[in-house]
This record gives structure tokens, sequence and C-alpha cells, in this order.
């Protein structure tokens, strides 16, 4: 496969990755019940999604290995989804686990050239 569709891959990869840290965010300060509750909610989730992300799920994650890279990617977008099927609807979040199910294909049939990969840390 071209350059192109590796390239739309990873910046489509990069939107729904923003997209479920404002959906956990979204769906934390929808199942909270105090105030307090719901902005602990609404922050703690995003935030611990992207400290597990950085540790295992990034280009370069210093824990990373395929099982902890997948199983990261499964609990930050399932969980996304099931709080969007749970607080918007169930077709929307059906529609966001499938649409990331799709991308991680094409990432994973084209990925980005060894060029375009992120340098190691040092």
């Amino acid at each position: 496969m071209g350059k192109g569709i590796a390239w739309t891959g990873a910046t489509v990869a990069l939107g729904l990755e923003l997209a479920a840290l404002a959906l956990l965010g979204w769906g934390g300060w929808l199942a909270g019940g105090t105030t307090v509750l719901r902005v602990v909610l609404a922050i703690g989730l995003p935030v611990g999604a992207a400290v597990l992300w950085g540790l295992f799920a990034a280009p370069r994650a210093p824990h990373s290995s395929t099982a902890r890279r997948l199983a990261v990617q499964a609990l930050v977008f399932g969980g996304a989804a099931g709080l969007l099927a749970w607080a918007g609807s169930g077709a929307w979040g059906a529609a966001f686990a499938g649409l990331v199910v799709v991308d991680l294909l094409i990432v994973a049939v084209a990925p980005l050239p060894e060029t375009a990969q992120p340098a190691p840390a040092p």
C-alpha cells in the first residue's frame, strides 16, 4: 500500500485517540453523582488513559509490547465506545468502535515507513 494510506491511517488514529480521551472525560462527568465526583471522573479517566497510553501504547512507550499495546488500546477505545453507547446511543458507540477497528487494521496493514517513525528515546 502507498504512503498516502499509511499517513491517512496514522492521522485518523490520532484523531480517534483524542476523541477517546474526550469521550472518557464526558462519560466521567455524566457518570458521577456529586459535583466533586463528576470532576474527579471527568479529569481522572482521560488522564489515567493518557498515562497508560504513554507507558504501553505510544510509539516510543518505555514498556511497550504487542500484548500491552493491544490491551491498552482495547481498554481506552472500548471504554470510550462503551461510555458513548451508555451516554449517547448504542449506534454511536458501535460506529465509534467500528471506525477504531477499521483504522487499526489499516495501520497494521499499511504502517508508516521506518523513516517516518519517531526517533528512539535517548
